[in-house]
């Protein structure tokens, strides 16, 4: 049974204000090192913003997103493509992925309203993360809403749940007792998904337990925009594992989370403390985001 019909869109959890330890030392350079961070008390949305609550912003206020208007050539200058989107699709069993570019696709057509392509729609989705927005597209919407969206200390500390040093939004195992927390990846990514958890893709917000604030889906189903500009604070470079990057010469944010593309062989970003840098101008079909008020 998924929570996610008892909850209003508008429904928002207080976060306490003060200082907490931000990032690992145990997982990605760029999480390095822990530090100690502070933040003021915040209230948040309790689940990712659904794709019934973004049809409902674009009825009222007429929004475009930016993967419905013609993009940038990824490689020629003043060049513009068609509306587009990337779309993951697993490469054929038997072949040699090269990252990224190995299982995400460009799919003109592909949108916040028609996720997986031109073909797709919204169809028993409405209480699923919208999707396929960009920064701009989510900034809008949270100015619509009268709110705003996170900074990367607000959105670690609300992930956290009130644990201090736990490697999850849960505590310190990824499947405690063998229940799966968060909708992730198992199996050998990117040929062959287990599918334990249940889904494929995105599932219906509240499908999966809340952390200790009552947030749901902080961990996994889709990775959230934050407002942060993405900077290395260690030597090693963040190893890019969830989109090939453009030569749009946008500006690159820090997205928290992890996705249900996240798995222990490959992306292992399913905690509070990951963090991954993206343009503001891509747009994907794992990557939303969720709004925040401050006190």
């Amino acid at each position: 049974m998924t929570l996610a019909r008892q909850h209003d869109p508008g429904d928002m959890v207080p976060i306490p204000g003060g200082r907490f330890l931000m990032g690992s030392d145990r997982f990605y350079p760029e999480e390095r090192p822990v530090r100690p961070a502070e933040v003021g008390a915040f209230l948040i949305d309790r689940h990712p913003v659904t794709n019934a609550a973004f049809t409902r912003f674009v009825a009222a206020t007429g929004h475009v997103t930016q993967a419905e208007r013609p993009q940038p050539h990824p490689s020629i200058p003043g060049r513009m493509v068609e509306p587009c989107s990337a779309v993951f699709t697993p490469p054929l069993p038997g072949t040699v992925p090269k990252g990224p570019a190995s299982w995400w696709r460009l799919v003109p057509g592909a949108c916040w309203k028609h996720p997986a392509g031109p073909a797709s729609d919204l169809a028993g989705l409405g209480d699923h993360p919208v999707v396929h927005v960009a920064l701009s597209d989510a900034l809008a919407y949270a100015e619509w809403a009268g709110k705003a969206l996170p900074t990367e200390a607000e959105w670690e500390c609300a992930a956290r749940g009130g644990l201090a040093g736990a490697e999850y939004a849960w505590g310190d195992s990824l499947t405690p007792d063998g229940r799966h927390m968060a909708n992730t990846w198992q199996g050998a990514f990117p040929f062959v998904n287990d599918l334990e958890d249940g889904f494929a893709r995105t599932s219906p917000v509240g499908s999966f337990p809340a952390n200790g604030y009552g947030l749901f889906d902080m961990i996994g189903n889709v990775w959230e925009w934050t407002l942060d500009d993405y900077a290395a604070p260690r030597a090693e470079p963040a190893r890019s594992c969830c989109r090939k990057p453009q030569a749009s010469g946008a500006a690159t944010k820090v997205i928290k989370g992890g996705s249900y593309l996240c798995a222990p062989n490959y992306c292992q970003r399913y905690r509070p403390a990951a963090r991954h840098p993206q343009q503001t101008d891509m747009t994907t079909g794992h990557l939303g985001f969720r709004c925040i008020r401050r006190l």
